[in-house]
């Protein structure tokens, strides 16, 4: 699959009703912070499925996925497709192992973040980039400040304080789902996210 997400690399009327919607706002994102805090390390299996607007499966993916908290993150398809993406605080990777490609791109601070790094991201970016609404049963969505943004709204699940899916609905209305499975808190480190470009694969680097 040549796409993960798209693109690859998402006034009140008055002072008193103003004042309680940002300190909803406020207990929002901190109840997703605090859930996503109790998770330093975490890697497992996924299913990813993009749908038609009919609600039809267009493409279906699975793979394995490993996250280290803050910056790093790491996305491998398996089938049908064989593709890695890793995320450091530095670089953003992409082997596209079927085309012998691979592409790095810097991780600007200013840049939105993406689904993955939202996970993976430190608090206050994460603060200062989404509105967070809290929709009950574990599930929080998130919705980009910028006009500018990768997808239009995120949606992030949990069951008993564990990690479950997400849901993405990109810029052209398209719906991503992504469920997580085997979860293991086992510690990761840096070096887990160390990558070195294959000998012979097509290198584009589009550092700034």
């Amino acid at each position: 699959m040549k796409q993960i997400f798209r693109p690859l690399i998402l006034i009140s009327a008055c002072c008193l009703s103003l004042g309680a919607s940002l300190f909803a706002a406020a207990d929002d994102s901190e109840a997703l912070l605090a859930q996503l805090s109790g998770t330093e390390s975490l890697q497992g299996n996924f299913i990813q499925q993009q749908y038609h607007s009919d609600s039809s499966v267009a493409i279906k993916s699975t793979g394995r996925f490993k996250l280290l908290r803050p910056g790093y993150f790491s996305w491998e398809i398996e089938s049908p497709d064989s593709q890695l993406i890793i995320a450091t605080p530095e670089y953003l990777w992409q082997h596209d192992r079927d085309l012998e490609t691979v592409t790095r791109r810097p991780m600007g601070g200013s840049q939105a973040m993406s689904p993955l790094q939202v996970l993976g991201g430190d608090a206050a970016a994460l603060s200062e980039q989404y509105q967070v609404t809290a929709q009950g049963q574990g599930r929080f969505l998130l919705t980009p400040q910028a006009e500018q943004s990768a997808f239009k709204s995120l949606v992030v699940s949990f069951a008993q304080q564990q990690l479950i899916g997400m849901e993405i609905v990109d810029n052209l209305g398209q719906r991503v789902v992504v469920d997580f499975s085997r979860l293991d808190r086992s510690p990761l480190s840096a070096a887990d996210f160390d990558f070195s470009p294959p000998p012979g694969a097509d290198l584009f680097y589009y550092d700034e």
